[in-house]
């Protein structure tokens, strides 16, 4: 969320009125950047918790004075707060996997070292299991955000104020067609994603209270709704299939340089450009309308992986971010990712993300349906067999292959163990093909980091 931070400040930068064949162009020219593979990055968010009592909420105060002393630490990567008080830590663009985590990793050291002094960690979750929603950030975009997203009900809080998650960015691919075109690389991210939402699901509790889901952050996506929240159709080329998207989206706010930001109510891009009410939209509102749209795919010149939620562990992060890359930009793992999910795609019954029956079932049911599990146990091996071709080292081949033993080869993922839910016996674990639910929740654990 911390990327629609833009203030009314810079409302009149770009002045000029942009049409709506502008704006198509526009978004054409700057979603999709095609070219080699050559660049890696991730964004994680995290729950901010007291490290004596991490069920007790945080004061404001003590969270304002924490940040305030992290405002002083020099980072490689930049740091900022997300409207419920949640930390997101952003990479910069790195060159290689392991320059990416390397950088990374040093960060989160001195982050976690210096939110230690002040009695605070760090949880990896996808949603907090503790507490309702609250605002820490008081400002006219998160008040306008809030107005918005409540009119779809309580799931734009909880996405708001709850959810943490981890962001892998990869560049859109090559011009040309092939396991590293950008046409399939934008069908595989949306396809593949169900594999990774089922794999690394790791919030199912609200209120400290199962929800049935084994992701709850995913289910809140998606019930924010597709306009705001939603692929657009993949039978189309991906930039006129986004450029119609970005246009036909509903506009969350007309921003203002003083005073409450208007909220519309069913005010499309495409309407405000042609109406030019109650302003004429300028380049800066396209830009800030942009960041505004949250698909579980979202084009930035790049594309940004945005399905995944937050991991257990000081470095559980580093799994998803490994698996990801080698499946995107080693030729061969691209191209057994593909030829794997490609029969799943029949189960999203041409629906976008997330609101199709494969996404659903990859949320409620995780790496307990069977061929979520059967498409996730072979992308995880071949990961595995390119992480090695791209310099990976045995500290990140270790953890994907122990990820692997722990949960995918059993059909379970982080989730379970916050449910306190055992692995099956093998003998009663379901096969590929065979029908097979979540276990039955047992007690549930302490949740920490």
């Amino acid at each position: 969320m911390s990327d629609t931070r833009s203030d009314g400040g810079d409302c009149t930068t770009h002045p000029t009125a942009v049409t709506e064949a502008e704006v198509e162009a526009l978004v054409r020219g700057i979603c999709f950047k095609t070219g080699p593979p050559r660049t890696l990055g991730v964004e994680l968010e995290w729950l901010v918790h007291s490290l004596e009592l991490p069920q007790l909420p945080v004061t404001p105060e003590r969270l304002e004075a924490a940040y305030a002393t992290l405002r002083a630490v020099p980072l490689d990567s930049p740091l900022t707060v997300e409207p419920g008080g949640q930390l997101e830590l952003s990479s910069p663009p790195a060159a290689s996997l392991m320059e990416c985590v390397d950088t990374v990793s040093a960060d989160l050291d001195t982050v976690r070292a210096v939110l230690a002094e002040d009695g605070l960690g760090l949880a990896g979750i996808g949603h907090d299991p503790w507490h309702t929603p609250r605002r820490f950030l008081r400002e006219p975009r998160y008040d306008a955000m809030e107005t918005c997203l409540d009119r779809t009900g309580p799931a734009g809080r909880h996405m708001m104020c709850a959810s943490a998650s981890v962001q892998v960015c990869v560049d859109a691919g090559h011009e040309e067609p092939g396991p590293l075109g950008h046409v399939r690389r934008w069908w595989l991210a949306h396809q593949l994603g169900a594999v990774l939402v089922a794999a690394f699901a790791n919030s199912p509790l609200l209120g400290r209270r199962p929800t049935g889901w084994q992701s709850t952050r995913q289910l809140m996506w998606t019930e924010i709704g597709a306009g705001r929240a939603g692929a657009p159709p993949l039978d189309a080329e991906p930039r006129a299939a986004w450029a119609r998207h970005v246009l036909d989206a509903p506009v969350m706010c007309v921003r203002r340089d003083s005073g409450p930001w208007e909220v519309p109510e069913g005010l499309t891009f495409r309407e405000w450009t042609r109406s030019r009410s109650p302003r004429p939209p300028t380049r800066a509102d396209l830009d800030y309308h942009m960041t505004t749209l949250f698909p579980p795919v979202r084009p930035r010149g790049h594309l940004e992986l945005r399905m995944i939620d937050a991991q257990p562990g000081e470095n559980g992060w580093i799994v998803p971010l490994a698996v990801t890359a080698a499946l995107f930009d080693d030729p061969e793992a691209a191209e057994t990712a593909y030829r794997t999910v490609k029969p799943l795609a029949e189960r999203a019954l041409n629906l976008p993300a997330p609101h199709n029956p494969l996404w659903v079932d990859a949320a409620r049911h995780g790496l307990a349906d069977p061929e979520l599990r059967e498409a996730a146990d072979t992308c995880f091996a071949a990961a595995l067999r390119a992480l090695p071709r791209f310099g990976a080292t045995t500290r990140v081949t270790d953890a994907v292959a122990a990820y692997r033993d722990r949960y995918v080869a059993r059909g379970r993922c982080p989730a379970d163990d916050l449910l306190g839910r055992p692995a099956a016996p093998e003998h009663q674990r379901p096969r590929p093909g065979t029908t097979g639910g979540a276990p039955t929740a047992r007690r549930r654990k302490d949740i920490r980091t």
